[in-house]
């Protein structure tokens, strides 16, 4: 593919070029001019046209600036120069900030263009495409409210029928009743309410309000965190009981232990978070999480902590399993049957592969935005005129 500086002969004039030439014509301007809303002009005072130069000349030796790619990513049309003859704009559908009276005032930037913000709904996504994101996000939000809240109905009616080591199931369920409520939340507020500042038009960045962004953010982070650490505890006590031959209430006996765990390590994250002004918005699904915004925020308080648990979960599972396998081989050898033991090995593989598998889709959901936001866009989309779109700009929807 042709390099952007070669897609035009040099010295071409505004007035030579056809309609669609003349809207792909990104703006250029000298540092020293004041800055112009027109997208398609250009700056007379270009070094290499001579003097004054031909109004509305290409310069053939400086790159295309082009809309930016997601946060922290190099601008799709090259590095933007600190200084220089020309300079990468904030442009629509991106939000310029510039007031210094503004928080955000060269604390932002998308891509490496300083003072832009990214706009309250993803920018790649057409009107029909934010509606079915909304009716998607919604779906699976009352679906799980639903399943979530049976779950934990069936316990409250006959505590005693849950004992260790399935009873964290049940905690599991509640932390994700509450994640539905969040995503309920936003839905029934909307997406503004939640996720953008009314006064800007942007998504919310570095805050640790208001009220409903808070509140949405400690639904969905808190819980869904702690019901990450509960999957932990369940592989552990299935492990416990398999492997290590405990019975249901050696296990109990240490079920203040897993509570504590299950509820502080999310308290301190989440903490930290607020005091950090580490929450910002999704301009995909709505909501106030934290990382959408900032790489380091969300390999530290998103990615890392993830993977770390479903590793740790797994390998507990994966112990229990041989464990399982060893008793059923010596069982067999004895001439008894081992119908119950196999039930239960279903029962533990099914359960594994219903959250394991969606687990690890999140995770590789999460994969490709840091490793985008790290690199920037591949060499061929850098080189067009139209950044790619993500699928999921933050957390993809449950």
């Amino acid at each position: 593919m042709a390099s952007p500086s070669h897609r035009y002969p040099k010295h071409i004039s505004v007035a030579e070029m056809g309609t669609e030439e003349r809207r792909r014509v990104p703006a250029i301007r000298a540092p020293s001019d004041p800055p112009r809303r027109a997208s398609a002009r250009l700056s007379s005072r270009q070094p290499g046209t001579g003097g004054d130069g031909e109004a509305g000349a290409v310069p053939s030796t400086e790159p295309w600036p082009t809309l930016p790619g997601p946060p922290g990513a190099p601008a799709s049309g090259g590095e933007c120069p600190a200084g220089g003859p020309s300079v990468c704009k904030c442009r629509e559908p991106f939000v310029p900030i510039l007031k210094e009276s503004h928080p955000l005032y060269n604390k932002v930037r998308t891509g490496q263009v300083p003072n832009c913000a990214v706009p309250c709904y993803q920018p790649s996504f057409s009107a029909d495409e934010r509606t079915f994101a909304t009716f998607w996000i919604g779906l699976w939000s009352v679906l799980c409210f639903i399943s979530t809240s049976t779950t934990v109905a069936t316990f409250l009616i006959d505590m005693e029928r849950f004992r260790y080591p399935e009873r964290p199931i049940i905690f599991l369920s509640a932390c994700y009743l509450c994640v539905s409520l969040g995503f309920l939340v936003r839905l029934v507020v909307g997406h503004a309410s939640v996720a953008c500042s009314r006064e800007h038009n942007h998504i919310h960045y570095e805050t640790t309000g208001p009220a409903l962004c808070t509140v949405v953010f400690l639904l969905v982070y808190f819980f869904g965190m702690a019901s990450s650490i509960w999957w932990v505890i369940l592989s552990l006590t299935w492990f416990l009981a398999a492997g290590m031959k405990w019975g249901n209430e050696a296990i109990a006996g240490y079920a203040q232990y897993f509570h504590l765990a299950a509820w502080l390590i999310p308290s301190v994250k989440s903490i930290t978070a607020l005091a950090l002004s580490s929450v910002d918005g999704d301009p995909v699904a709505g909501i106030c999480y934290v990382g959408n915004q900032n790489l380091n925020s969300l390999r530290g308080f998103v990615l890392g902590p993830l993977v770390l648990y479903l590793l740790v979960g797994t390998l507990f599972l994966l112990a229990g399993f041989v464990s399982l396998f060893r008793i059923r081989s010596v069982i067999k050898q004895g001439g008894t049957k081992t119908d119950k033991l196999e039930k239960l090995m279903i029962r533990i593989g099914i359960f594994t592969l219903l959250y394991t598998v969606p687990a690890s889709i999140v995770v590789a959901c999460y994969l490709p935005g840091s490793v985008w936001i790290m690199r920037g866009a591949p060499e061929e989309e850098r080189a067009s005129d139209r950044p790619a779109p993500r699928l999921f700009w933050g957390r993809p929807p449950l």
